[in-house]
């Protein structure tokens, strides 16, 4: 009894701001109010799958897909520094690394316009070495460099989380069987690594292909992502039926996504990568 009236403030939390928001999304989504009452319909999800919007959701997740292996790609090696045995001062390290991460995340992002503009920091110093001004400000690449920037940690810190349990005999036992370092890292260290590096790839994607911060202030509102597209039905068009299918579809496949990574992680487990 004690137990249930201890998970009852978090059940209430959860019922109001996940439950009854999800329920309404998809109330939104499959039923419409008119002179007859309301009525279920597929109007909007229709919508969804128009070329102009689904233009928007492919950019979306490509945009997000590429972030994705840039993050991966940055934060594994970082990820095995930070794991590295016998590293001085990792705390203090790590602690640098998400330091970032304490600001404000709008602030953030408008330090990067600041760099990135004509008149721009990095403009002015390749102006004071001679070199070519770099115009990516509100472009793919400035989008991309910001979710890079903004996610980065969220792939480093689970990654870091598993290499850190890794029992080094099993290296050490590679190495002693003649292994190189390219095949150690491939045959043990990698397939060993994969719970932490699907659980990075589910936390940068998911934030990466939702965002609509990044997108409107370094793309300067030229790129519309998902995002974009849903907060502005919800707080500009008013199209709250539109909004929410876009939302639902967004949903169903962010859950496919996890559903694929969780498997992963499972045959991983399971040896079968081995």
């Amino acid at each position: 009894m004690k137990k249930k009236l201890l998970t009852a403030p978090y059940l209430l939390w959860m019922l109001i701001f996940t439950i009854v928001p999800l329920i309404l999304v998809v109330y939104f989504s499959l039923f419409e109010t008119g002179p007859e009452g309301i009525r279920f319909t597929t109007v909007h999800l229709e919508r969804v799958f128009e070329p102009i919007y689904l233009k928007v959701i492919l950019r979306s997740v490509w945009l997000a897909l590429i972030s994705t292996v840039f993050c991966l790609l940055l934060g594994y090696p970082m990820a095995m520094i930070l794991a590295s045995k016998g590293l001085k001062r990792r705390d203090f390290l790590i602690v640098l690394f998400v330091l970032p991460m304490w600001m404000n995340f709008l602030a953030r992002t408008y330090a990067w316009m600041t760099l990135l503009e004509n008149n721009g920091i990095i403009n002015q110093l390749l102006a004071a070495l001679s070199l070519p001004a770099l115009n990516i400000l509100y472009t793919d690449k400035a989008v991309i460099l910001g979710m890079v920037y903004n996610f980065l940690p969220f792939m480093v810190l689970p990654i870091y989380s598993v290499l850190q349990k890794i029992d080094h005999s099993l290296i050490e036992a590679a190495e002693d069987l003649g292994a190189t370092p390219y095949k150690t890292f491939f045959k043990v260290t990698f397939p060993l690594s994969l719970s932490g590096v699907a659980s990075g790839i589910i936390m940068v994607f998911m934030p990466a292909v939702t965002t609509f911060v990044i997108s409107r202030l370094l793309g300067g509102g030229q790129y519309m992502l998902i995002g974009n597209l849903i907060e502005q039905q919800f707080l500009t068009t008013g199209d709250w039926g539109f909004g929410s299918s876009l939302s639902l579809i967004l949903m169903i496949f962010l859950l496919l996504t996890m559903g694929i990574m969780s498997k992963t992680d499972k045959d991983q487990e399971g040896g079968r990568f081995w």
